[in-house]
């Protein structure tokens, strides 16, 4: 009888890859985990108990085949794996690095609530599509037959990137149409590269190109060019440009130098590790090194930021969210990341000013309102609001003032006003600004025109973008057909 090459969570215990020593990493931008070996991955995949209702899955976004693709690595059947992995999923490399598997599959794992430890699905998931990078698996889109309709994308992040992959298999002429000399979105100038390297996107965004992808790149829709110039260019167009508005902060202050948003923060920090000169980076402005760093927020963004600042060789970093670390909105992994790293998290906290200082710039004169300080109010947790979560209240008198030569706003992301930005008539918006498309499909308030990703759900994770993405393409697709088969009757 052949051997059972599952069910090994009982004798086996979970294992992740190496994580590179805290002391030694956050002095570098490499990703902190090393590859699993083979013999590894394949261990670690025989922990899945293939059960029944696979809550991993139908807890992914994408619903990706994770069962399946499991135990064909667990049988070392990696090029299958690949398959599998690949037919759900237009960039697993990527969810395998970045997605927080601890709130989604992992977190969801049938073993995981049996007291055996989770099956480590992310780390597999990388470890299976970068062997199949390297054994040259991953091919160019070649579609078997080439169709004349277009459709123009307005954003390359992950939704508009995972629906051009869709409709170019299915012989689509497709444009992307970005603001960013680079493609890639917040995949590219977002993320630091401690989370995902970034040859591991742009040999994605090759493999696009190389497919027949057509990128547009520094175009500003609206400024360089309109968008019903891209409407009567193309036979559907679809929305997928993401939030970058930053949620401003209030109180005495609040607009000193020294106060910066985090998607500047972060796309300057890229930039420099691409090897660009970035001249707010060259100054100082968008820099921590030496510096007092205080980072508001509690999500993933501000997590970026925190371990940014560390490698970039900040004084001290410290973290402020109004709630505790049990109700914050980021990946615990990450904060435990944060604090290995050196990073300080000042739980049930929240600015209500900053105080400003004056340096001497050399010949310039005095030069006034550099943030120096921001005062703080405790918090406690009190009745839980309308979602279930606890508000938070003041504790008055609590006030103090925490030292910061550079604050970084990392409250979240809201939506531009694109019907504004745009001049465009028609484009029907919800009250929180994001575009109102349908469910599933994208479909617009106008005719040929879609809408996926972060500027209809608001911010919200790469994989639900990839997702919304490939689900959007399938849309546009069976909405050609219907128009061709009308024109031919």
């Amino acid at each position: 009888m052949a051997k059972q090459p599952m069910l090994k969570f009982v004798t086996v215990d979970r294992d992740m890859p190496e994580k590179r020593d805290a002391g030694i990493r956050a002095h570098d931008f490499n990703e902190i985990y090393s590859e699993f070996a083979a013999a590894k991955a394949e261990e670690q995949a025989s922990r899945c108990s293939q059960c029944g209702v696979p809550y991993c899955q139908s807890h992914c976004p994408l619903h990706n085949n994770i069962p399946d693709w499991l135990q064909l690595t667990a049988t070392n059947r990696l090029e299958e794996a690949y398959a599998i992995s690949q037919a759900t999923n237009t960039f697993p490399e990527i969810c395998g690095r970045i997605c927080p598997q601890d709130r989604l599959c992992e977190g969801n794992c049938v073993i995981e609530q049996s007291g055996h430890g989770t099956v480590t699905i992310g780390a597999v998931e990388k470890y299976i599509t970068d062997t199949a990078w390297e054994k040259g698996w991953v091919k160019p889109v070649r579609p078997e037959i080439e169709r004349e309709e277009s459709v123009g994308i307005i954003g390359a992040g992950p939704g508009g990137l995972a629906a051009a992959d869709m409709l170019r298999q299915a012989g689509i002429q497709v444009t992307v149409y970005d603001r960013y000399d680079r493609a890639g979105g917040l995949m590219t100038y977002g993320i630091p590269s401690f989370k995902l390297e970034k040859d591991i996107v742009m040999r994605r965004i090759d493999q696009l190109e190389q497919g027949g992808v057509e990128f547009v790149l520094n175009c500003n829709v609206g400024e360089d060019l309109s968008f019903d110039a891209i409407r009567g260019k193309h036979d559907a167009v679809l929305i997928a440009t993401g939030v970058y508005k930053t949620r401003e902060l209030s109180g005495e202050n609040a607009g000193a130098e020294g106060i910066v948003r985090a998607i500047d923060y972060l796309t300057a920090s890229n930039k420099v590790s691409f090897g660009d000169y970035v001249e707010e980076f060259a100054t100082g402005e968008l820099n921590a090194a030496g510096k007092k760093v205080v980072v508001i927020g509690g999500g993933d963004t501000a997590m970026d930021c925190v371990r940014t600042a560390i490698r970039q060789g900040a004084e001290s970093v410290k973290c402020l969210y109004r709630r505790d670390r049990a109700n914050m909105p980021g990946s615990q992994r990450e904060v435990a990341n944060a604090e290995e790293e050196g990073v300080e998290f000042v739980w049930l906290s929240a600015p209500v000013g900053f105080t400003t200082g004056v340096i001497e710039p050399e010949g310039a004169g005095a030069a006034s309102g550099i943030v120096r300080g921001a005062t703080v109010q405790r918090m406690r947790l009190g009745a839980p609001d309308t979602s279930g979560r606890q508000s938070p209240e003041v504790i008055d008198g609590s006030d103090y003032t925490e030292d910061a030569d550079l604050v970084i706003k990392a409250l979240g992301f809201e939506p531009e006003d694109l019907p504004k930005l745009w001049n465009t008539e028609g484009l029907d918006v919800t009250r929180w600004g994001t575009v109102r498309a349908e469910f599933g499909s994208g479909r617009t308030s106008l005719d040929g025109v879609y809408a996926v990703g972060d500027i209809v759900r608001g911010a919200s994770l790469v994989v639900w973008a990839i997702r919304d993405g490939r689900d959007c393409a399938a849309a546009i697709l069976e909405d050609l057909q219907t128009a061709d088969a009308i024109a031919a009757e």
